[in-house]
């Protein structure tokens, strides 16, 4: 969604995560969110107030931007709650930003939280039926990812050793961020020595499971100035579908990703090359690798190539994930809304020992679904205005 919007009229103000890794008895979704909009508005210096937009998602709130705003006691002028996986709050991103040039709202607070590790299964219902899928019993969402890295493997030559570098360089981050869940190093050959989830990718290929939650503020360019904090301002923005289930992908080894990002650098006016820092929703080892193909950073079928060597990880050609990922720093659930705080305090210059020197411009993505929907964000500092 980036027709009509324009570049650098919004900003991201304020971030916050709420209780991470796995939350105290008792603490639902809801709790979560509203520990990230305090937390959020405390970062920017705004209160509950001046708060008029809200936007949420989540796997495990009926209707979660309704139950925000009774949690809250606020009646916002604008509310959405948007639901297209992992992907949906940089989608909320450029709707709030479309509600903010519109004078919908003016203060949107965008919220997430989970509990998916305290609840385990629990508060998963049945899947559909899908008979392309279902008599095979894959072991969803993991088995869909694996059927994408096997083609990418048979299609392109890349190895189990190029994944398990992309695992590596994401707990090399996790280990200067104090956050993170994972706080051990990992070797490659750990990776590959790792219980087999859905061949080829083992548990170290597959995300955390965590509890957590947080929120960001945007406002526009105007107000972010007055604020506390050096604003974070949306450059670019774009988003695009492809399929629901993993069998009605039209290419396994092309994700939907190619539009969303061609959509953010043209409004944005920037090349892959302008990036400073890449944060991608790392679900999986495979994910990395197709985004980072998907969206410029190399051409397709080279992502294996490209990672290895440590180029991802501290020190490397390119900072990819330097918060740890989804891989190594924290995944409830849904992950996207992280893949944006982490992209904003680099924008900000905040994240000690992980802090890329200089960073002026980061791409935030946000992948929902089974690679089915897509959504990226551009983000800048004032510099880049």
């Amino acid at each position: 969604m980036s027709a009509g919007l324009t570049r650098g009229a919004a900003a991201i103000v304020g971030v916050a995560e709420s209780d991470l890794g796995e939350v105290a008895a008792g603490m639902s979704v809801i709790d979560l969110m509203a520990q990230g909009v305090a937390g959020a508005l405390e970062d920017c210096g705004l209160s509950l107030s001046d708060v008029d937009g809200v936007f949420a998602a989540a796997g495990q709130s009926r209707m979660p931007t309704v139950a925000l705003c009774e949690y809250l006691g606020v009646k916002p002028r604008y509310h959405d709650s948007t639901m297209q996986g992992g992907s949906s709050f940089m989608t909320h991103v450029a709707h709030a930003q479309a509600a903010i040039e519109a004078g919908l709202c003016e203060v949107a607070v965008i919220a997430y939280g989970s509990t998916q590790r305290s609840a385990g299964r629990k508060n998963v219902g049945p899947r559909e039926y899908n008979p392309y899928e279902t008599p095979f019993r894959p072991v969803l969402p993991a088995s869909a990812y694996a059927l994408a890295a096997s083609r990418h493997f048979h299609q392109y030559g890349t190895t189990r050793e190029q994944l398990a570098e992309i695992a590596v360089a994401a707990r090399q981050w996790a280990l200067m961020n104090p956050k993170a869940w994972e706080k051990t190093p990992l070797t490659a050959a750990e990776v590959l020595g790792s219980r087999m989830v859905s061949h080829p990718l083992t548990v170290r290929d597959c995300c955390l499971v965590t509890d957590g939650g947080g929120a960001l503020v945007m406002t526009s360019a105007a107000r972010a100035k007055t604020l506390r904090k050096p604003p974070a301002y949306v450059l670019g923005t774009g988003e695009s579908i492809s399929h629901l289930t993993i069998s009605n992908m039209a290419d396994l080894t092309a994700t939907a990703a190619r539009e969303s990002g061609a959509q953010a650098y043209a409004m944005a006016g920037l090349t892959p090359k302008d990036i400073d820092v890449v944060q991608v929703y790392d679900a999986f080892t495979i994910t990395t690798l197709l985004f980072l193909e998907d969206l410029g950073f190399c051409p397709k079928g080279e992502g294996g190539r490209f990672v290895m060597d440590g180029a991802i990880a501290p020190g490397g050609k390119l900072p990819v994930n330097t918060n740890g990922g989804g891989l190594s720093y924290c995944h409830p659930g849904m992950y996207g809304l992280f893949v944006l705080m982490e992209a904003v305090r680099q924008v900000r210059g905040e994240c000690g020992e992980r802090q890329v020197p200089g960073c002026e411009t980061a791409i935030a993505h946000g992948n929902g679904g089974v690679l089915s929907a897509q959504s990226t964000v551009i983000l800048g500092a004032t510099s880049t205005l």
